[in-house]
């Protein structure tokens, strides 16, 4: 007898590979439990700790775990926050548009390119986010310095006369410094977004008589829009919350709504009162997304 009929003769198959459907239930669960409830546990789980905090009080440093709106109605009451909270949201605004404008240029210019030198490129462009945060901030501050290279520069050109102090410990460095920080994270979005444009539809608007100028305007520049939304978004959202970039070159000037956040928890111990600031930051941030997802939607060529 062949093995084919040892195999196949009695009252049945010997051996089956086939998991039973209470196993495969088992695993789609797990498998979820580990895709929905890990992220939910890391990231959810802080984020409602921070809220149920900010409906306390502190009193004589001591946390009282009663219900109250008094964090929330100190905020709106106390205009030294409130104008922190607007300044902060008009320097991510700067920040972002700043590194909207240099980063769809390099973005651009590099997807022009053509073979390893475009990758290249964008390989250096980027390399920056591999690098200590703290870092590229002692780089900066060595740049905006009094004797720093920038003085050096406009000094050696003839721009200044003396090596001013005007490019540190102020709003500005700051701006400077988050730009810069924060521009790989403006270029990689926009870059891909320009690299899912088809050389067809640029290779139908020249057929048509469209000139180079036209070419960009009505099709590079809105079918890139969406990515440039995103890599705007990304550096706003970064430089919301950015507190230690205006400690190390804001100086006294550079006071921005993280530190305040931060000064909460760090030196007033008013944890109640920090996470109140938290969540008022967390909801602006939430709604700046949901804004620039309206405002990509209609902004998406179909």
């Amino acid at each position: 007898m062949t093995d084919l009929s040892l195999a196949t003769s009695g009252a049945g198959p010997m051996i089956t590979g086939t998991p039973s459907p209470r196993r495969r239930q088992a695993r789609r669960i797990v498998l979820r439990l580990a895709v929905y409830g890990l992220p939910a546990l890391l990231i959810l789980v802080p984020l409602a700790t921070f809220l149920v905090y900010s409906f306390w009080i502190t009193v004589d440093g001591q946390v009282v775990q009663t219900f109250t709106l008094a964090n929330y109605i100190d905020f709106l009451a106390k205009p030294v926050y409130r104008g922190v909270f607007v300044g902060t949201l008009w320097l991510a605004s700067i920040v972002a548009v700043t590194s909207l404008i240099f980063g769809y240029i390099i973005a651009y210019l590099v997807w022009r390119l053509e073979g390893r030198l475009r990758y290249l490129l964008l390989l250096l462009s980027v390399i920056p986010l591999a690098m200590n945060y703290i870092v590229k901030i002692y780089a900066m501050r060595s740049i905006l310095g009094y004797n720093g290279f920038l003085n050096w520069l406009l000094v050696t050109v003839g721009l200044l006369e003396a090596p001013s102090k005007q490019f540190i410990f102020n709003q500005t460095a700051v701006m400077i410094t988050m730009a810069v920080i924060y521009l790989p994270y403006a270029i990689l979005p926009i870059f891909l977004s320009l690299e899912r444009i088809s050389p067809s539809l640029m290779a139908a608007s020249a057929d048509l008589g469209g000139r180079p100028g036209q070419t960009f305007r009505n099709v590079v520049l809105p079918l890139s829009l969406p990515g440039s939304i995103v890599g705007a978004l990304f550096v706003m959202v970064l430089a919301l919350g950015d507190y230690l970039t205006p400690q190390m070159v804001g100086g006294n000037q550079g006071f921005t709504f993280g530190r305040a956040i931060w000064s909460q928890f760090g030196m007033a111990f008013n944890w109640p009162f920090g996470a109140a600031l938290a969540v008022v930051l967390l909801l602006s941030v939430v709604l700046i997304i949901l804004a620039a997802a309206v405002i990509s939607r209609h902004a998406r060529v179909k």
